[in-house]
């Protein structure tokens, strides 16, 4: 069952930001290689298992490879061990398990990858001073 928002909020600028949040779907890892590429998102949020071909890991290596200021979150229902050999390959800023996913779990993940670019940003300032 899909989940239908109603977004209220008296400043138009809200609605509007709330409204352009979410720029595409995809349901598999190729589908979602594509549109990275068509879409240039901020984030993505990736499944580890997705149907076809390319699992969500590959596909998050795909896109960080091609797209290295895209950011990919990976979320799953399984445990993270099930994939620890794999996650660092995948390149992706975090694992979110599905049951901790909420507002906040995306907040303090998206602020952690902000706070390392900022200090990665810091020192290559440093070094080149």
């Amino acid at each position: 069952m899909a989940v239908k928002v109603l977004i209220v909020d008296d400043q138009t600028a809200f609605r509007s930001a709330a409204r352009e949040v979410v720029v595409g779907e995809a349901s598999s890892g190729e589908e979602s290689v594509a549109a990275a590429t068509r879409l240039h998102p901020d984030l993505v949020l990736m499944d580890v298992r997705l149907p076809g071909v390319v699992d969500g890991l590959e596909a998050s290596r795909l896109i960080r490879s091609e797209h290295d200021e895209i950011t990919v979150f990976l979320l799953s229902t399984y445990d993270e061990e099930e994939f620890a050999s794999r996650i660092s390959g995948s390149r992706a800023a975090a694992f979110i398990p599905k049951f901790a996913f909420s507002p906040d779990s995306l907040v303090s993940a998206w602020d952690a990858v902000i706070d390392r670019t900022d200090s990665s940003q810091t020192r290559v300032q440093k070094d080149h001073t």
